[in-house]
């Protein structure tokens, strides 16, 4: 039996409630949530526009997802839930390795990982995706963990016409160096951005 984490009782007991009410006012398209494994050490990494970004990939699976999350939001208003649904802190000005610790560590023991591999929202308005971080790639390669890419694009508004997130095929790091893997998450999330415009 896999090992149980903090914040794995708050997350299945909030996730059913979020996920209709989600569901219900901004009424997102979820494209190929299929694809995501519902079992073993996966991440689940794409590009980053909003605070509410990881909410469309928590009710897309019913697995336990630890998303990592700059720390300031454990300051906040919403700080009670992220603490509560077992979110990850992470200090973005240092090289967070106790951060970096416990992502592994559940990964090591098959669970399942969010992060923005962008490092931040994207709050630009002539750059389509920004440069990703190698966090996504060295972890997946030090645990052999698959990596699922997504794509979302759209407006977070009631009942939005647009909000789509878009799940791509997954893949392992294997051979691949980071730099190779890297790129190749880079450009599938982007082309997963792209189909979502079409």
């Amino acid at each position: 039996m896999s090992k149980k984490f903090k914040g794995e009782f708050g997350y299945k007991l909030l996730t059913p409630l979020m996920r209709v009410l989600f569901n219900l006012y901004y009424h997102p398209k979820i494209i190929n949530k299929e694809v995501i494994p519902k079992n073993g050490p996966i991440l689940i990494v794409g590009n980053h526009k909003h605070v509410y970004d990881q909410c469309l990939t928590i009710i897309a699976t019913k697995r336990v997802i630890h998303y990592m999350a700059k720390k300031e939001y454990f300051d906040g208003h919403l700080s009670w839930f992220f603490k509560f649904v077992g979110c990850i802190p992470v200090n973005r000005q240092i090289k967070d390795t106790a951060a970096t610790e416990r992502a592994l560590e559940i990964l090591r023991n098959d669970g399942a990982i969010g992060l923005f591999p962008e490092g931040t929202r994207n709050k630009t308005k002539d750059i389509f995706l920004l440069p990703f971080k190698f966090g996504t790639v060295s972890m997946a390669k030090k645990t052999n963990a698959t990596i699922i890419p997504f794509g979302l694009t759209g407006d977070y508004k009631f009942r939005s016409k647009n909000l789509v997130v878009r799940y791509g095929t997954p893949f392992k790091v294997g051979d691949m160096s980071l730099e190779e893997a890297n790129d190749k998450l880079y450009h599938e999330v982007e082309k997963l951005m792209q189909e979502n415009l079409k």
